[in-house]
């Protein structure tokens, strides 16, 4: 039956990954607001299609035409996210019915359909709110906090993946691997506020910005996080020193991220986590170069999808990190809990 849930959460990882770019997709096409209402489409709970419908559409919603490919691109990815929340209410109500199991991750399978319920109203609110900055950059964040949390639900389940055996050295990488995570957290978060504020393209230089190398920036602009909303965010209401801002402290940030990114894989390797340490570092280099790609190549769509998908995937395998390193005591836990599993099966 385990090995059946396990099953399952697999498939929500796989699914959630999905879902985390086509959000992505849909952000970089401009299609964020393709169906000006939710949770439908113009009022229908597809993409109108029919004359009568799209007439009746453009009676709804004079001042929003109907954009099919724009829309599509939008229904697409509530499909995907919709599913992905009923596979992890599934896990919930599997949670529930085995919370007497020993070690088994109840907590997490209940944490995550809260999270995924949150997630809901947050793409709601990025609908109704216009592309509002701060509620676009919390719905990414929140889909990489359930994609991680999809992750270490798997981990659990499967416990591929068991702490390390107490060695010198290894509480100090435990802290430095802590901090390293909560780097890429800001990291992704500042990649976040660059998206939603459409400021990937306001430097098309490297490594100079405008060819400058400290360029015309207003920060007091670029993060107010306490701006009012406004009528319509698509393509952002910033002008170019605000813009400015965020993508230079984002260079900023890449640079701080691949310097403790590079110190946690030499620590990794030091502790004999070759296959680890060689992952972050191949995810890292790739990771790095889709940016730069994108700069000078002006954001191409593929490699901006690519460049958030191995965001993602560098946030995963910093959850991997962080849960191989986890305290020690864990892993006996553990052994009990399976122990008392098998007792109570035979």
């Amino acid at each position: 039956m385990r090995r059946n849930v396990s099953i399952l959460a697999l498939v929500a990882l796989a699914l959630g990954f999905v879902v985390v770019i086509l959000g992505a997709y849909t952000r970089l096409v401009h299609a964020g607001l393709g169906c000006p209402d939710w949770p439908g489409c113009y009022g229908f709970l597809s993409v109108p299609r029919s004359d009568s419908a799209l007439e009746m559409a453009q009676m709804r919603f004079p001042d929003d035409p109907v954009e099919t490919f724009k829309a599509w691109a939008e229904m697409i990815h509530r499909y995907a996210a919709g599913l992905l929340g009923l596979l992890i209410l599934g896990l919930a109500v599997l949670a529930v019915r085995r919370r007497s199991e020993p070690g088994y991750p109840t907590a997490l399978s209940l944490g995550l359909l809260l999270l995924v319920i949150c997630q809901a109203l947050f793409g709601m609110w990025t609908v109704t709110l216009k592309l509002w900055p701060q509620i676009v950059t919390t719905h990414l964040l929140g889909g990489f906090a359930t994609l991680s949390l999809l992750l270490l639900l798997n981990l659990r389940l499967s416990r591929a993946m068991p702490s390390l055996a107490p060695s010198p050295g290894l509480n100090r990488t435990r802290y430095l691997a802590r901090l390293v995570l909560l780097v890429v957290i800001g990291q992704i978060a500042l990649g976040g506020w660059t998206s939603s504020n459409y400021a990937a393209v306001a430097c098309v230089d490297l490594p100079t910005c405008h060819g400058e190398w400290w360029p015309d920036m207003n920060f007091a602009a670029g993060f107010n996080v306490f701006q009012e909303i406004g009528p319509n965010y698509l393509g952002g209401m910033l002008d170019g020193p605000g813009r400015t801002a965020i993508h230079f402290s984002h260079r900023i940030g890449a640079i701080v991220t691949s310097i403790v990114v590079l110190l946690l894989a030499w620590r990794l390797f030091r502790l004999g986590q070759n296959g680890l340490a060689g992952l972050l570092l191949v995810v890292l280099g790739t990771q790095v170069s889709l940016g730069i790609t994108n700069v000078l190549a002006h954001l191409p769509l593929s490699v901006a999808v690519a460049h958030n998908a191995v965001g993602a995937v560098l946030l995963l395998v910093m959850v991997a990190v962080n849960n191989r390193l986890r305290a020690s005591t864990s892993s006996g836990r553990e052994l009990v809990d399976s122990r008392s599993t098998a007792l109570a099966s035979n």
